[in-house]
């Protein structure tokens, strides 16, 4: 079969390192799978239940990977469905590349079932796609193809997704066998910012204290190690954004806890008494700075990063952390005593309200995980009750990854995050299996977590953990404290999901523990075990999770 402009694709793929490609099939899409099949390139095309899973496991490899994530989705609804996900990966700047079925160009604006070429009245995909990405391209011939997809993966260096739009008769089209040349990679090097940074840490090591906040962005640029140095040669104390306890250790030098409407008491006080802060890695939105604003009022404030924070600072540019922090750490590595590895005392916890309701306690059962993980775990959290509690109270396993979507908070991406990242990380350097664990609500789950079925379908080892409290919880939540909790239309008729994995699932170990006892002993089963599982623990609807926003109302 003479070479397609979809097996150049895939090829082009695999020249990048990338060894998946999520999706769901589609007749305006399903060339590429047929390339996929065809290729001895040793590229696996995974197919998901819903597109925003699939863009969301495209988005939780290449935040585990620090590479590239590749989603494809054939036209209408099945392209309409990638926004959400691509929007988080947009807003949480991650990597990724969409590969998006159209009708094809003889049909566009004749007619054609899901036209979206913005002709003859149709709306325009291309208008949709650029506002959620840095690069967007409609194919209409396939020799553009090779200039497209090299400015597309350019644009996905920035931090976020591109998108090419790909007409079938383009997919189906001859396009010579030619190697595919990647753009060099980039890396922005700000040597005026970084030497006011240098300076400014400098004359704070003679005036007082350093605090630290680190972002995700030193996880998506492996620069853990070189964050650790830098700390210690400073003699800081340390901090980390929610979406971000994976960077620094919680029994690492200096650690004082969780910024922000999760975070720990011990990090607001070293920060009001620094005499600078250094942003590494992290804007400072809001969900990171809630109860802090006060605290920054006082000391210099400094940020190193791929993008200035939200707060106004000393700012150097980077785009590559791990050699800058390095060579702040080198510079500085005089200025301060190293701390030694005696590990520091977990961070105070929130005082919530006493919950009376069923079922069991948010801080129990994560507390239990605490217990059980085994180094390099990881785990992807969902947003709302159940993941405040996860970012609050997790001490996440040394070596594991964690990551929580706070970009766009979309209600679901756990599940598929999770499983694309465990494509990517299910062995071990040994070669041992290396589990990953999934935690969200049954609101969450209701969404979608019949991703559960793509995690059998593949024997992948993650367990998914639903706090069921029968409620859209943290919606409750803000009725009870908000709206004088005069009214819920966000409490659900009594589900029972364990029950119901059970039923769908025979093979599918699947557990609905009552009491913390049961949970220790079945979350033990759950990581002795090879492939997926699920665990449904009833929880309180009306219990306050570790929230600031709701524990000052």
């Amino acid at each position: 079969m003479p070479s397609r402009a979809v097996d150049y694709l895939v090829r082009a793929v695999a020249d990048l390192g990338v060894r998946y490609i999520f999706g769901v099939d589609g007749a305006n899409i399903e060339d590429l799978y047929d390339a996929i099949f065809a290729s001895p390139c040793g590229v696996t095309g995974i197919v998901a239940k819903h597109e925003f899973s699939a863009a969301t496991m495209a988005d939780g490899y290449a935040r585990s990977t620090a590479g590239l994530g590749v989603v494809a989705a054939t036209s209408g609804g099945g392209a309409m469905n990638l926004v959400a996900g691509l929007a988080e990966s947009f807003t949480s700047r991650v990597p990724v590349l969409a590969l998006v079925g159209q009708a094809p160009t003889t049909m566009e604006g004749k007619g054609a079932f899901q036209d979206s070429s913005g002709l003859a009245g149709t709306f325009d995909a291309a208008r949709l796609f650029e506002q959620i990405s840095h690069y967007c391209a409609r194919v209409h011939d396939a020799a553009d193809l090779p200039d497209h997809l090299a400015r597309a993966v350019h644009a996905t260096r920035r931090g976020g997704p591109a998108v090419l739009l790909l007409p079938k008769d383009v997919q189906q089209a001859p396009l010579a066998a030619v190697p595919f040349r990647p753009p060099q990679a980039e890396s922005r090097f700000d040597t005026t910012g970084f030497a006011r940074v240098r300076a400014e840490l400098r004359a704070a090591r003679t005036r007082g204290k350093i605090t630290i906040i680190a972002g995700d962005q030193v996880a998506r640029d492996d620069a853990r190690a070189e964050l650790r140095r830098l700390a210690v040669a400073v003699e800081a104390a340390v901090g980390v954004a929610p979406d971000a306890k994976d960077v620094y250790d919680h029994d690492e030098p200096g650690f004082c806890g969780v910024a922000g409407s999760m975070g720990h008491p011990e990090l607001v006080d070293a920060v009001r008494g620094a005499a600078l802060c250094l942003l590494v890695g992290t804007r400072l939105p809001v969900t990171a700075r809630t109860g802090l604003d006060d605290a920054l009022a006082g000391p210099c404030l400094v940020s190193v990063g791929a993008e200035r924070p939200y707060l106004d600072s000393v700012h150097a540019t980077s785009t590559d952390l791990a050699a800058t922090l390095g060579a702040l750490a080198d510079e500085l590595v005089g200025a301060g005593t190293e701390f030694g590895s005696t590990p520091r005392s977990v961070p105070t916890p929130l005082p919530v309200p006493a919950s009376t309701g069923p079922g069991m306690r948010y801080r129990d059962i994560v507390e239990i995980l605490n217990a059980a993980l085994e180094p390099g775990t990881d785990v992807f959290a969902d947003a709302g009750n159940t993941g405040s509690a996860v970012v609050h109270h997790l001490r996440l396993p040394r070596d594991g990854r964690f990551v929580v979507a706070l970009g766009m908070g979309g209600m679901g991406y756990a599940f598929g995050a999770g499983i694309g990242s465990c494509f990517a990380r299910r062995r071990r350097p040994d070669g041992s299996v290396r589990r990953t664990f999934v935690i969200a609500g049954d609101g969450a789950f209701f969404m979608h977590g019949m991703e559960v079925h793509t995690a059998i379908e593949y024997a992948l080892p993650v367990t998914f953990v639903v706090f069921n409290n029968n409620a859209h919880a943290m919606c409750l939540t803000r009725e009870q404290l908000f709206y004088g909790d005069r009214y819920s239309f966000n409490r659900f008729h009594p589900a029972h999901p364990g029950a119901g994995v059970a039923a769908m699932f025979p093979e599918l170990p699947a557990y609905s523990p009552t009491d913390t006892s049961e949970l220790a002993v079945v979350v033990q089963r759950c990581i002795q075990s090879t492939g997926p599982s699920f665990i449904s623990i009833d929880c309180d609807p009306d219990e306050i999770p570790p929230f600031t926003p709701f524990l000052s109302a």
